[in-house]
């Protein structure tokens, strides 16, 4: 034989010499859950040692994160069911807990790149990311509360905003809507391939935003598409996003290099709440090991061509490996 390919796996040491992809701490960029309240840290149920955090605790989490070298949260809220109407108007209270949560984040770690969820299902009593009228989302409505959204959670120290509604023309209005009011350095992280999965069941057990009706395949995208995704994602990038994201990121792992191979920003992938619970169920169950199941998981993702991957298990990675 000229060649053995077997040399290069003799060792730990040759393995890791020549590994192809590499996964870091700055690669992660780490959910959270907040919610009202002081002293709280509440398992999600559908999610196994996941929390909803109080403020408080989420300053500890911040920390935590940091020592453990991630640079980046993206941060949800969970808003009580008094607060939720028609016109989603929790989202542009000026002191709600998306505006809180930011300052706490800032206030423990200031370095931390702070990045938002923008899409109104947290503030509806209907659980749709666009305003609803006679059972129909509305587009151009709904681009109204996200750029104003947006501002607000710039002002508030938002180093990226994320929107995540998939409503046609959302991110030039909310580029637009930055601009015009100064925040010229704030960045937008785009949704741009946010497909209608079934695997989103225990994100919103987490925030408790189901749909009430429906469901959401009038903005979000078919699995079946891929050419789509393309168009889609270079509408994001033409209108000013920074960075693009594919949603889920496990099952589309075709999609994620087919963007990669499109566009010339940072592409992000999310590792979605029902890829992280399918894992820890089937660990749990003694069916797999979780640790490599955990590293395989992400490895795969981050070949794809994902630059940043957003994942629920970024501490418990960092960790354990």
């Amino acid at each position: 034989m000229n060649r053995r390919n077997r040399t290069l796996r003799q060792s730990p040491a040759l393995r890791e010499m020549v590994a192809e992809t590499q996964l870091s701490a700055s690669d992660f960029i780490v959910p959270l859950f907040v919610t009202e309240g002081k002293n709280i840290k509440e398992e999600i149920s559908s999610m196994p040692d996941y929390h909803r955090l109080s403020l408080d605790n989420l300053k500890k989490e911040a920390n935590e994160l940091w020592s453990l070298g991630v640079k980046s949260v993206l941060l949800f809220v969970k808003v009580p069911d008094n607060l939720k109407d028609d016109a989603c108007s929790e989202a542009l209270n000026k002191n709600g807990l998306m505006m809180r949560s930011i300052k706490a984040i800032k206030d423990a770690q200031p370095e931390m790149c702070v990045m938002t969820d923008v899409a109104l299902d947290p503030f509806s009593p209907y659980g749709h990311d666009g305003l609803v009228k006679n059972f129909e989302i509305l587009n151009d409505e709904t681009l109204k509360v996200l750029s104003a959204m947006s501002v607000l959670h710039a002002e508030a120290g938002a180093d990226f905003v994320a929107p995540s509604d998939m409503m046609d023309g959302r991110i030039g209005t909310i580029r637009e809507a930055l601009e015009q009011n100064g925040y010229t350095k704030t960045g937008i992280l785009a949704y741009s391939a946010k497909y209608a999965s079934c695997l989103y069941g225990p994100f919103r057990d987490a925030l408790e935003s189901a749909p009430g009706f429906g469901d959401k395949k009038t903005y979000q995208m078919d699995p079946r598409n891929r050419t789509e995704a393309i168009k889609e994602t270079l509408d994001d990038v033409n209108e000013g996003a920074d960075i693009v994201m594919v949603k889920p990121a496990g099952a589309y792992l075709d999609i994620i290099r087919e963007v990669k191979n499109a566009v010339h920003v940072p592409v992000a992938a999310y590792q979605v709440s029902g890829e992280y619970s399918m894992i820890k169920a089937a660990a749990q169950r003694g069916w797999l090991n979780e640790k490599a199941a955990i590293a395989e998981s992400l490895t795969s993702i981050k070949r794809a061509g994902a630059d940043l991957i957003a994942t629920y298990f970024a501490k418990e990675y960092l960790k354990n490996r």
